[in-house]
Formats: structure tokens, C-alpha cells, sequence
């Protein structure tokens, strides 16, 4: 027996998928059979399908997968809307963001020690500097190149000749 309760066929009762439809696979029951994949490549099969029934002059099968591969390409389209409603909601409140932060940053007192906030001594030419091309050696100049200074290697020792290494003695020669 069945519950005395209906079940309502309305489109508002049903749930729709949420997340990425983009990417999501979907299982498509067309009159030739099942048809899995993303959207993009349920369209692709469809419209295919379309054109092979068209070419065998089957206007009613072509009209048929016409309409699904309509029906796909109107779910990839919603899709995509969505998604780009969203990444320009998210852009304008990036925005808005760095528009705060760039409002707040003038307000702001220089810290003592901020070398960003403190002024830049002037440029004062030496007789080094004017030596070097107007390059002065810092201390952490100096110390790199002690660094880079390569010790001399150790000469490698002479390989040992066993008596199956050596060449043979070469014969004397003899007397004519």
C-alpha cells in the first residue's frame, strides 16, 4: 500500500547540486543510451550525435539530440554566470579592502626604527668611491670575498703500480 501522502512533483522540491558543474560528471540518459561527462563534453557528444543523424537524414533524431545537447549548454551557461557573479562580488570586495587599508595607511604614525618611515642620509662622495665608480666597500663586501677565496688543493698522491699494472720491460735492443 501506499502512504496516503502525495508527493509533490514540483520543480521548488527538488534539490539542486551544489558546488562546481563546471567540472562535475554528469550521467545523461539519452535516446541512444547513457552519456557521461562534464557538461562541455556531453554538448560535444550531443551535437555530434546531431550532425551524424543529420547526415543520415534522420530529422527527428537530430531535433532529439538537439535539444539535449540545448538543454546542457543552458546548465553550463547558468554555471557559468554564477561563477562570474561571484569572482566580480569577491573582486569588488578585494577592492574595497585595499581601499580601507590605503585610507588607514596616511593615518599611520612612523615607528621609531622603521627604516622605511626614516630619512635617507644624502649622498657623500669619497675619494674611494670616486675611485671604485662610485662604489664604496662595506664590511659584508669584505666578507664575501674572504668567503670566495678558494684554498689551494692538496695534490693528489701518485697511483701505486702493482706488478700486474706495470707495462712490460721493454726488450734491449740489439746489436747490429
Amino acid at each position: 500500500m501506499r502512504s496516503s501522502k502525495s508527493r509533490s512533483r514540483s520543480k521548488s522540491n527538488r534539490s539542486r547540486p551544489t558546488g562546481n558543474i563546471v567540472n562535475r560528471v554528469f550521467d545523461s540518459s539519452g535516446p541512444e543510451g547513457k552519456v557521461r561527462g562534464t557538461p562541455q563534453q556531453i554538448i560535444d557528444k550531443y551535437s555530434q550525435l546531431a550532425r551524424d543523424a543529420q547526415l543520415s537524414n534522420d530529422r527527428v533524431a537530430a531535433e532529439n539530440f538537439q535539444q539535449h545537447a540545448e538543454h546542457y549548454t543552458r546548465l553550463l551557461g547558468e554555471a557559468q554566470r554564477e561563477i562570474d557573479a561571484r569572482r566580480e562580488q569577491q573582486e569588488r570586495e578585494n577592492r574595497e579592502r585595499q581601499a580601507e587599508r590605503d585610507r588607514d595607511r596616511p593615518d599611520r604614525q612612523p615607528q621609531d626604527g622603521d627604516p622605511a618611515q626614516s630619512p635617507q642620509p644624502d649622498l657623500v662622495e669619497t675619494p674611494e668611491a670616486q675611485e671604485n665608480g662610485g662604489l664604496v666597500e662595506t664590511p659584508e663586501a669584505s666578507d664575501e670575498k674572504i668567503k670566495r677565496q678558494r684554498r689551494p688543493r692538496k695534490p693528489k698522491p701518485a697511483p701505486v703500480e702493482t706488478a700486474e699494472q706495470a707495462p712490460p720491460p721493454e726488450a734491449p735492443e740489439a746489436a747490429e
